[in-house]
């Protein structure tokens, strides 16, 4: 029992350990939500993650991404988390995927059988939805994160259906495109009951990022820890769903 897992195999037990280890998911988005729930799930022992992601480091990251920081600027998110990650737990075998999920790429991941779990991080709605709706039809296991700015209060954070969500624009919206391709509802999304926080007139700003395709996107204030927050959460989820298996 090597030091980086003792605590783990305390509660788990060997087989249980055995049984991450040679667990596969995948993290789509490594914001926030996503660099959260990776790194909960390497510390907790998952033995291969993909981790996909387009974007570099920004300055407007530093208040709540765990890889954001003055060193890492301008460096690809999925670099600078393998790292981290590799600096955890050396033997977590990691695929890097520095691309945007597009709908092709988002129907591949569904049919991947090596992946035992989707973890859904990402914020461009149109792809989401397709990712979400590929991985039921298939049968792939996901849970998604929904509206995780604009919000306060941790104790409102929670898992819940897709179809039992409240005072969340992001997942009424995501409710909407599906119900129009008639896709399924019935699946985990991690969101806040709370009622957003909107931003204050003279701060509220709309930006059209430069991604591909192009993703227009209202800009909410976040705090420190919602995020994260949200990614633990998401990884509890995963790890107790991989154990019941």
């Amino acid at each position: 029992m090597t030091g980086s897992c003792a605590r783990t195999e305390i509660l788990l037990g060997q087989q249980g350990l055995a049984r991450l280890a040679e667990s596969h998911v995948l993290i789509a988005g490594l914001g926030g939500v996503g660099g959260a729930c990776a790194e909960a799930l390497c510390r907790a022992g998952v033995g291969t993650l993909t981790l996909v992601d387009f974007d570099k480091v920004e300055k407007t990251d530093l208040n709540r991404q765990l890889i954001a920081l003055n060193s890492t600027m301008g460096m690809p998110k999925v670099d600078v988390l393998t790292d981290r990650l590799h600096d955890i737990n050396p033997d977590t075998i990691i695929i890097k995927r520095n691309e945007f999920i597009d709908r092709d790429k988002a129907e591949a991941i569904a049919i991947e059988e090596e992946l035992d779990f989707v973890a859904d991080c990402i914020d461009a709605i149109a792809y989401k939805t397709v990712l979400i709706d590929s991985c039921n039809k298939s049968g792939k296991p996901i849970i998604s994160s929904m509206g995780a700015g604009g919000r306060l209060d941790p104790t409102q954070v929670k898992i819940s259906r897709m179809d039992k969500t409240e005072n969340c624009a992001l997942a009424r919206e995501m409710r909407k495109q599906l119900r129009r391709i008639r896709a399924s509802l019935k699946f985990p999304v991690v969101h806040s009951t709370e009622v957003q926080i909107k931003a204050l007139p003279h701060q509220e700003v709309m930006a059209t990022d430069t991604a591909p395709a192009g993703r227009p996107r209202a800009v909410n204030g976040a705090i420190s820890y919602m995020p994260n927050i949200f990614g633990l959460m998401m990884a509890g989820h995963i790890v107790q769903t991989i154990l019941k298996s």
